[in-house]
């Protein structure tokens, strides 16, 4: 691998080996760790991709620290991924008059129903009430300040997983920061390239966690010719080396691979996790909003059937994920996997096995090198009359 060259403008642009980033991936359970933490993040940048921790569940301290724990691993560049609400940019980050109300408070203002089906349900599985209480200094609830701390910290490349970075924009640039901005549409990609972001990132809906409506190969080209010459990586469906040489087959100039990472040594997942993503198939996943009230994609699981059983109607982010916080924590403290799994996309069904994050990218790349260099060439004969 070390002799191997598979370049695109992308790799000059960030200084990275390969275009292969390994997606920001936080939690989507109140409480829970990134499963992109310093570990992972580190592996992938110093096996040639670029790593992005996944900051949306940490505090603005783990994050800080994640940071700094990966300049200490490597020298390589890598990222740092984060949640951008509108109106960012005029968060203060006081939160102070907010501290001394309990999530047990907060829940008394969502509706009935949907809170007797939580309390129902953790009677009747007999899931210990652990409480839990959100951290008011996370930077889903303060992200200008996570924004600060990134600039502050001179990370390499910043990615918006939700909303417009346009405002931290100018600032990065200043700095010589990359900035990412993720959509699932061509709408939200022409409005993301023209706040002046350097690399959008196009998701079809078959991607694991937060997910849109529209499937990568269709999506890809579009959002390419729509925000030319903005260069876009591809996401939703790509583990192996097929994956990263159809994006570029598309006009993608790389590609942000999300599942596929979650099986490795390095991620910060339980291993029960890990092990959902390899014994899952093509069919094993299931969108739904029960856990944060946005579309997301995970393994099925029977917390999402009785749910949808249940037949109630999801609550806006982030009451959903509010709902649902005790319920969740409760079962994975557990380790109720029957009721638990992680978000996964439908890339699941390619994930055989859990290993180090250096073996998954070298066999991403390996096998985009042959399929360009020496499967296409020996299967097809093109040539101009």
């Amino acid at each position: 691998m070390s002799r191997s060259v598979l370049k695109t403008k992308i790799c000059d642009m960030i200084g990275m080996e390969y275009p292969v980033f390994c997606a920001g991936m936080g939690n989507i359970y109140f409480g829970m760790k990134s499963v992109t933490g310093s570990k992972l993040a580190a592996a992938v940048s110093e096996a040639g991709g670029v790593g992005v921790i996944g900051a949306a569940m940490m505090t603005l301290d783990e994050m800080h620290q994640a940071i700094r724990e990966v300049k200490e691993l490597t020298k390589k560049p890598f990222g740092v991924d984060l949640l951008l609400p509108s109106g960012v940019e005029e968060n203060a980050g006081d939160l102070s008059g907010l501290k001394n109300i309990s999530i047990k408070e907060l829940q008394e203002y969502l509706p009935k129903e949907q809170r007797e089906f939580v309390d129902s349900l953790m009677k009747e599985l007999n899931v210990k009430d652990i409480s839990f209480e959100p951290n008011l200094n996370m930077t889903l609830m303060r992200p200008r300040d996570a924004v600060d701390i990134c600039l502050e910290e001179k990370v390499p490349v910043f990615a918006a997983g939700l909303g417009n970075p346009a405002f931290m924009v100018d600032d990065a640039h200043a700095q010589g920061m990359v900035v990412m901005g993720l959509v699932g549409n061509v709408k939200n990609a022409k409005r993301v390239a023209a706040s002046g972001v350097d690399i959008i990132i196009a998701q079809g809906t078959e991607a694991g966690g937060h997910t849109g409506r529209v499937g990568t190969l269709a999506l890809i080209p579009q959002v390419v010719d729509a925000v030319s010459p903005v260069p876009v990586l591809a996401a939703g469906g790509i583990a192996d080396g097929r994956g990263l040489a159809a994006a570029l087959a598309l006009g993608a100039e790389g590609v942000w691979v999300g599942t596929a990472f979650i099986a490795t040594d390095e991620s910060d997942d339980y291993r029960f996790n890990k092990e959902k993503i390899v014994s899952a198939d093509e069919e094993g996943t299931k969108i739904t909003k029960i856990f944060t009230g946005k579309t997301m994609r995970g393994i099925k699981n029977e917390l999402m059937r009785r749910w949808d059983e249940a037949g109630l109607a999801t609550l806006p982010m982030p009451l959903q994920s509010l709902l649902m916080a005790d319920l969740v924590c409760g079962l994975i403290e557990e380790e109720r996997t029957d009721y638990i799994s992680p978000p996964g996309g439908q890339a699941a069904g390619l994930v055989k096995e859990i290993r180090p994050a250096r073996e998954v990218l070298e066999h991403i790349v390996g096998g985009a090198i042959d399929i360009l260099t020496v499967d296409i060439p020996n299967r097809v004969e093109a040539k101009e009359k």
